[in-house]
């Protein structure tokens, strides 16, 4: 399932370890980040890798909010729904996101560029609301501000 280079790659960072247990989650994400996913197959590599068993790394990756058991969009925008960002104004732009990109939580847009997933906090509280999208976080969120990132990804897509 794995290209070649993967497998030797993260074989070797495995071996350098005492317990190949603890590079469970690496393995998982370096997975996730060459599929875009962890599916089924990823789940019994990655088990197969670092000696468990397929139900253990299932249940790891169900847990962890940032690993993705099916396909997401090029941009994943995880939607803080903190205490914080609730009391300023989490659910206008979550309902501004929603309309703009035409879909609800946990959905994709038909050209595969953006999926909406809510997460309980972002670490930006100081400049909520805020979404993190790729790894990188926008805070003080207004519907023209996220009207520029989408239209700054989209152009960046094409």
């Amino acid at each position: 399932m794995l290209p070649e280079e993967l497998r030797k790659s993260l074989e070797a960072k495995i071996a350098a370890v005492d317990h190949p247990r603890e590079m469970v989650v690496d393995v998982i994400f370096a997975i996730q980040e060459h599929f875009g996913y962890l599916s089924d197959e990823g789940v019994e590599e990655t088990a197969r890798l670092v000696g468990m068993s397929p139900l253990e790394v299932e249940q790891l990756a169900t847990f962890y909010t940032f690993i993705y058991r099916e396909p997401v969009g090029k941009y994943v925008i995880h939607v803080c729904d903190s205490v914080v960002c609730w009391m300023n104004g989490f659910e206008t732009i979550k309902d501004y996101l929603s309309k703009k990109l035409g879909i609800g939580d946990g959905e994709t847009t038909p050209d595969g560029l953006f999926t909406l997933l809510p997460v309980c906090c972002v670490g930006y509280c100081d400049r909520s609301p805020a979404i993190l999208i790729n790894k990188k976080v926008h805070g003080n969120l207004t519907p023209e501000k996220i009207d520029e990132i989408i239209e700054e990804l989209k152009a960046s897509a094409s």
